[in-house]
């Protein structure tokens, strides 16, 4: 196992236990999916307050981990073949960490790609059509004369929203009676749709109530409520 304090990123953000993965996130839709599947597998780990605030995302330290200049990313001393590997993506990670620890990703094969193509949904549909409402009904978008595009993320997102209410039909979670990364990849951004984003009527959030039960069940569980908090943000 090589020293991760001779990486770039860990000059601005040292490693207090380098023998642990680090994680360089913030509580965000995209950065809790990695803190609670990191606390759902009970993988030791160090996490790192990235300052989306303060353009920490665009330093040479952290772009030399993550050169799009987004979190979460990750850099895990025990990579394949014991050495380090770095990633970015939260989708990415999900599997890597599922798949490094066995849990939470089923072993049947068909099983297996039916759980990440649900992982792909949550990343190419509803993380971007869910973000960009928030931005249009909550933050400077509002402003804006033209509501067509509120009203296209608007329409989408409901769409979206209807089709986890089919998927969840006779079922507990997004896999039925396994919980599973497809799980994690979702709930906070459901979390946030109704909550930070504040679309709950704007979306008819009511009319999807095996979308609620399901974000309820979720949020229940330990390690989610855990996760939704790391790294906590600076007072």
């Amino acid at each position: 196992m090589s020293d991760i304090n001779q990486f770039p990123i860990a000059k601005r953000w040292p490693a207090k236990h380098p023998e642990r993965l680090q994680l360089y996130s913030l509580p965000t839709p995209n950065g809790v999916k990695v803190s609670i599947m990191l606390e759902e597998i009970g993988l030791p780990y160090e996490a790192h307050l990235i300052d989306i605030g303060k353009n920490e995302t665009w330093t040479p330290e952290f772009l030399s981990l993550n050169p799009n200049g987004k979190i979460p990313a990750i850099l895990d001393p025990a990579g394949p073949d014991g050495k380090p590997l770095a990633l970015f993506e939260s989708g990415a990670i999900l599997l890597y960490l599922a798949e490094k620890c066995g849990q939470l990703l089923p072993k049947d094969p068909a099983q297996r790609y039916e759980t990440i193509q649900w992982v792909f949904f949550q990343m190419a549909s509803v993380g971007p059509m869910f973000g960009q409402l928030g931005f249009f009904h909550k933050f400077a978008g509002r402003e804006y004369e033209d509501k067509r595009p509120f009203e296209r993320y608007q329409k989408e997102s409901k769409r979206l929203l209807g089709v986890l209410e089919e998927r969840l039909q006779g079922r507990d979670w997004i896999m039925g009676s396994e919980y599973t990364i497809a799980d994690i990849s979702l709930l906070g951004w459901v979390r946030n749709l109704i909550g930070f984003y504040e679309a709950r009527d704007v979306v008819e959030f009511d009319n999807f109530p095996l979308v609620g039960q399901w974000l309820e069940r979720g949020l229940a569980r330990p390690a989610v409520q855990r996760g939704i908090n790391i790294p906590a943000r600076q007072a």
